[in-house]
């Protein structure tokens, strides 16, 4: 083949500007062509070169973090432990302490028995995870007590109607004690059957709180022994006013306590001054249509009354006075109502306040309220 026809030998191709990841030449100082996936693939291959701690003193150096993407995430995830704090340590793990001894966590076990107790103990309203009925209605059953507030209130509506029909408290208190006695027995018997506490519960949920499925006892049974006192042991006029403060101070302070006790002070654990106010305004309404009102318009005042329409100071405050029989201070009419009520509604929100014992207020209610008004009435009636 002449020389002009010759085929002339392949150019050398030399990058401008070689990188240093270029690491590898091919043959010939030939530099392949890269793309942007190899090149990723070769920088994260490289492991990060770390310096060597050199300095002597005591203080820790954090490692230098991964720059890959991947690695941050699973770091945010998790919650990688030992990070350099703000102050410059690094947060240790507590050591694990002997059995039985406190740390200072929550353990499953306490989380299940004694802080469930306390925070189920504080608040009348905890998650509902035991009734299936409260889980189901979650705000009217559960949260607000609709039928249970309904229930209660309804207590005093039937009084009243035994009152006006002219029945005496010496008939109606046999009935009570003769309901309580089977109601007492059948929730004794279903806090020792667990199967037979679980149909009681599906039946009467409604009516119940959280705390009275393995904790307590129902309610209905303390309501029931605190009325049958009351008409027991006290004055006609006195255990009436005294389930009647029950039935509807008690709802009033509940109700207003929950939605307005956040706006105001506490007056002991549980128990706010907007639920005491409640409770002692209906306190003194409820004495006002009672000894105003209904009885006046009835029967009248009636020998077995304490309240027959006035106030007098006692005998021995008289003497000590200075007044004699006829001159002894009296307040009849309106005056001596207005303040009957008022004490009404005071020892109506004072026994609603006060624990005694630890007992169910469905029965330190209606039993406070009763010696309240019968000592008041015993020593100015």
């Amino acid at each position: 083949m002449s020389q002009q026809y010759r085929v002339p030998s392949t150019p050398r191709v030399i990058s401008p500007s070689p990188t240093s990841s270029d690491s590898v030449d091919g043959p010939g100082g030939y530099f392949a062509p890269r793309t942007r996936s190899s090149a990723k693939r070769a920088a994260s291959s490289k492991a990060i070169p770390e310096e060597e701690d050199t300095d002597s003193n005591t203080e820790v150096r954090s490692r230098a973090r991964s720059r890959s993407p991947n690695k941050r995430r699973r770091r945010r995830a998790s919650g990688t432990p030992g990070l350099k704090a703000k102050t410059g340590t690094i947060q240790k793990a507590e050591p694990p302490l002997p059995s039985g001894a406190p740390n200072g966590h929550l353990s499953p076990a306490s989380a299940g028995s004694a802080a469930t107790s306390y925070w189920r103990e504080l608040s009348r309203s905890p998650s509902p995870r035991l009734i299936p009925i409260h889980r189901s209605w979650r705000s009217f059953i559960h949260r607000h007590e609709i039928p249970r507030k309904v229930l209660h209130v309804s207590i005093g509506f039937f009084t009243l109607h035994f009152y006006a029909s002219g029945l005496q408290p010496a008939t109606i208190h046999p009935w009570l004690l003769a309901g309580l006695i089977p109601i007492a027995s059948v929730d004794i018997l279903r806090h020792s059957i667990a199967a037979f506490n679980s149909v009681y519960v599906r039946a009467l949920g409604a009516f119940m709180r959280e705390s009275e499925v393995n904790d307590k006892y129902n309610g209905v049974i303390f309501y029931l022994l605190g009325a049958w006192i009351s008409l027991r042991f006290f004055p006609k006029d006195v255990g009436v006013m005294s389930i009647l403060l029950l039935s509807w101070c008690d709802t009033a302070a509940s109700t207003f306590g929950r939605v307005y006790g956040r706006y105001t002070p506490q007056v002991r654990k549980g128990k706010s001054l907007a639920g005491s106010a409640a409770a002692a305004l209906i306190g003194t309404l409820t004495s006002l249509v009672f000894w105003g009102f209904l009885v006046p318009t009835r029967f009248g005042f009636e020998q077995s009354f304490m309240f027959q329409g006035s106030l007098r100071l006692p005998d021995y405050l008289s003497d000590l006075l200075g007044y004699t029989a006829a001159t002894t201070p009296t307040i009849t009419g309106w005056a001596a109502l207005g303040v009957i009520s008022l004490w009404s509604g005071f020892v109506a929100s004072m026994s609603e306040v006060v624990n005694l014992f630890g007992l169910d207020d469905n029965l330190t209610i209606p039993v406070l309220s009763g010696i309240g008004m019968w000592g008041f009435l015993k020593l100015l009636g």
